[in-house]
């Protein structure tokens, strides 16, 4: 092709504005392929419609498969980045960057908002008033370091419900008798020294540790003056215990700064950050991401995308100086972008020498280290895919490999609360935001056949629904059922295969493969086949077969699960005099189950928001009668 095909699409240059914003290209189906922002959206769009021969090969891709193109303008650059951001996480355009965490980051966690803060390991940070100090490249490293300091600062670690049981007995636990706790929970130490402890906790993980080492080494001189041998000894320990703690952080600089170091390392098609988080010297945290380099840009421009992505995570706990390999062009919008998130000034810069520019390159020795095992890694996973998706497609005779699959399971007990799940595969990986669960509506007793019709009807019905409607819905979210799969897997046996194959015939579905999968000989069928496929044992298109199929029937379980709990909840309460859903919630929220209510005492059911005495010694009595309650097993959690 040597003609631009978008040139079909350009529109009036005069209707374009020369202000800032952003511009989304989608295709045929309404999909946003990409999103781009502009300090001007005439000049940056005027250049998608030049020579053919002057657009890079991913430009190229892109603009061969878009159909239109739209734009939103902004009042600055600042705003304009604001929105480019919300676009990608909102649309997931193909052809843009994409940042994946390496993994999963572990967290000290100290749980400020609660009325008795604890300590804790947490990943995947909520913003419930709940501080955090990391990321940390492995839990063991946090626990370690917090076994340490919990000598020194023992604050509380146990769990809400072990610290209301023990609360309960009016006993500590075995951390209080080693020296790990205060015990609050007994009143061994009022909640106000408590927080007084939290914080001077969070004071030294914030980087305050010569004010602890100081007081702390004034308490053991003053109780050996006053022949408190003992009470010196276990200070000089919890002393040990702190610089202990400490050198476990890696010093990287003389002074006590603070900044945020990041640096990448790639190739032409990926590439792998590294962010390092200093205060006061010290390494207090790392976290990697690895990004699909799907657009025609250079490091430059890859930072620049980069930090508001690290700039929307950190917020508030963001440094003020922030270092990397090379400034990106619009270095003064990413600051001013930066500066909001914080709250505070933001500096982007480049050391050009001594301790910080000795550090980054540490940095990029990391990043560096991480691609090596990320493309390791990906290689291996990549092409086991391939091989599972082009055998699969191959051995069900479809036209090409079944890069979207979905795969429904039923899940019933005895034709009682009926339901059924709905799970994606693409490109061989779950894409958990398109899995679907369904209630049986239209199907009385114990059906399999019925049901999987009703839901293969039901899905397919929005199918056609969705691709005859406008791409995004009212709200201007994408319709998430517009997309026809490849293949449609059925959990279960030639029955089930038919009366999924009659609900696409009925509706005048076609071009969709369709596939069963039994559990009892691992048998793959077919519509007009009596026997099954043949797939052999051991085959990576097998291994993914049973792979979705087994998160169907996982999904499915879970959620009926959850539907009988909460109607045998329901029922067991409804049973009971003067028992509506407010105090129902109350007496769930008080004690987490109903298998914890009926184990409760009359006192401690009184406890609960708007139980009397009276009332909950009804209650004792009704689920303590031969036939109150359900029956054990079946407790809701």
């Amino acid at each position: 092709m040597t003609s631009n095909p978008a040139l079909r699409l350009r529109p009036d240059p005069d209707s374009v504005p020369a202000d800032p914003g952003c511009y989304l290209w989608r295709d045929s189906s309404g999909r946003v392929l990409y999103v781009g922002k502009a300090k001007s959206l005439r000049a940056r769009l005027a250049s998608y419609f030049g020579a053919w021969s002057g657009i890079g090969q991913r430009t190229r891709a892109m603009l061969s498969a878009a159909a239109d193109v739209e734009w939103i303008v902004c009042g600055s650059e600042v705003e304009a980045l604001h929105l480019e951001y919300n676009l990608i996480k909102r649309h997931r355009p193909r052809y843009n960057v994409r940042y994946n965490d390496d993994k999963s980051y572990p967290y000290l966690a100290i749980t400020l908002g609660d009325e008795v803060p604890r300590a804790m390991v947490r990943r995947n940070p909520r913003k419930d008033g709940t501080r955090y100090f990391g990321p940390y490249a492995h839990a063991y490293a946090i626990r370690e370091t917090l076994d340490l300091l919990l000598r020194v600062f023992p604050v509380r670690t146990c769990s809400n419900a072990t610290f209301e049981r023990h609360e309960r007995l009016g006993r500590p636990c075995l951390l209080h008798h080693i020296g790990r706790c205060a015990a609050p929970c007994t009143g061994a130490i009022s909640e106000d020294d408590h927080r007084g402890l939290v914080e001077e906790l969070v004071r030294f993980l914030e980087g305050d540790t010569d004010g602890v080492l100081a007081e702390l080494d004034d308490r053991m001189r003053d109780e050996a003056e006053a022949l408190n041998f003992e009470a010196a000894a276990r200070i000089r320990d919890q002393l040990e215990a702190v610089r202990t703690a400490l050198a476990k952080q890696q010093m990287v600089t003389g002074r006590a700064e603070d900044f945020d170091a990041v640096a990448l390392h790639g190739d032409e098609l990926e590439a792998a950050f590294q962010a390092f988080f200093v205060r006061r010297g010290r390494v207090v945290g790392r976290k990697g991401w690895t990004v699909d380099r799907v657009e025609d840009i250079d490091d430059r421009a890859l930072v620049g995308r980069f930090l508001p992505e690290l700039g929307m995570e950190r917020g508030g706990t963001l440094s003020r100086e922030v270092l990397v390999p090379v400034l990106p062009d619009d270095v003064d919008a990413i600051e001013g972008l930066l500066a909001e998130l914080r709250g505070g000034p933001v500096h982007v810069r480049v050391p050009q020498r001594g301790e910080k520019r000795a550090f980054l390159d540490t940095v990029a020795g990391n990043a560096k280290e991480a691609f090596t095992q990320h493309r390791l890694k990906r290689a291996k996973d990549f092409n086991a895919r391939s091989q599972a998706l082009t055998e699969l497609g191959n051995a069900l005779g479809l036209d090409e490999a079944p890069l979207r699959i979905e795969c429904y399971d039923i899940s019933t007990l005895q034709g009682a609360n009926s339901v059924a799940s709905m799970v994606v595969l693409e490109d061989g990986l779950p894409r958990k935001s398109e899995y679907r669960r369904f209630k049986i509506r239209g199907v009385a007793g114990q059906d399999d056949f019925a049901m999987m019709a009703e839901v293969i009807s039901r899905r397919f019905k929005r199918l056609l629904q969705d691709s005859s409607a406008p791409p995004v819905d009212e709200h201007g979210n994408p319709r998430k059922f517009a997309y026809p799969p490849n293949l449609v897997l059925i959990d279960g046996g030639k029955g089930q295969l038919s009366a999924a194959q009659s609900a696409l015939e009925d509706l005048g579905v076609t071009g969709i493969g369709l596939a069963a999968l039994a559990k009892r000989l691992e048998e793959v069928y077919v519509p007009g086949r009596s026997e099954p496929v043949v797939i052999p044992r051991g085959s990576e298109a097998l291994y993914l077969l049973q792979r979705v199929r087994d998160e169907a029937h996982r999904f499915a379980v879970a959620y009926h699960r959850s539907v009988r709990g909460k109607q045998m909840t329901a029922s067991a309460f409804d049973e009971i005099p003067g028992i509506g859903p407010a105090r129902r919630k109350a007496l769930l929220d008080r004690f987490g189950s109903l298998k914890a209510v009926r184990a409760a005492t009359v006192d401690e059911l009184a406890g609960a928001e708007g139980i009397s005495e009276k009332l909950a010694r009804t209650i004792y009595d009704h689920l303590h009668s031969p036939d109150g309650g359900s029956r054990p097993g079946e407790e809701a959690r």
